[in-house]
């Protein structure tokens, strides 16, 4: 494979693994179910959490699979597309479906927080990775309390999680290249008081 076809493939699939990441089903569904922008209250972010909160359980689900979907898509293809020795774009491409769910370019750059799409990706490659991140941000939710600072310790935490699993190769660079992405999209919430979310949800003061 060249120099220049390489450029050409990660260019690419950067390019689709973003603008599909950049679909934003939870502003779409809930305007239509609720005629509100999911993002106007909750967390303040199109995220599927956000998704219940203000439209109900059935529309979030459905956006989840929406959302991981766009995860799933581009890196599937990426990887049937590509020789074992591009394969850095497969994780290029995940980490910028990540990319564009955060920051789309159809919603103003206001998006998600990451983690359904980086399921996705982690699906499309090996289904146990996905299981194994589900697993550590579960934990480090119900240890730390804090649903942001546990997705941020979760995206330093994915590849090495996955790695210690006992998986290697392709799996471990798509969890960390879609890990740091989500690491520096919840740092904006590092501070934040969670009100609503089950797992971290404040203790009412008396």
């Amino acid at each position: 494979m060249s120099v220049l076809n390489t450029i050409l493939f990660a260019l690419g699939f950067g390019l689709l693994g973003y603008l599909l990441g950049s679909l934003t089903p939870s502003i779409w569904i809930t305007r239509l179910v609720k005629g509100v922008d999911v993002r106007a209250a909750g967390s303040g972010h199109a995220t599927t959490t956000n998704t219940i909160r203000q439209a109900g359980f059935g529309p979030g689900v459905l956006v989840f699979i929406l959302d991981v979907t766009k995860g799933f898509l581009p890196v599937w293809l990426a990887q049937r597309s590509l020789p074992a020795e591009a394969a850095w774009i497969v994780a290029f491409t995940a980490a910028m479906a990540v990319v564009g769910h955060c920051w789309p370019v159809f919603a103003g750059f206001r998006g998600g927080m990451g983690l359904a799409t980086a399921g996705g990706g982690l699906l499309a490659v090996q289904p146990l990775a996905f299981l194994v991140g589900l697993g550590v941000l579960i934990t480090l939710t119900l240890i730390i309390r804090h649903s942001a600072r546990a997705s941020v310790a979760t995206g330093i935490l994915l590849g090495p999680a996955i790695w210690a699993a006992g998986m290697r190769g392709l799996v471990v660079w798509v969890g960390i290249a879609a890990g740091i992405v989500i690491a520096i999209r919840f740092m904006i919430d590092w501070n934040r008081k969670y009100r609503e979310l089950w797992l971290d949800r404040e203790k009412p003061t008396s």
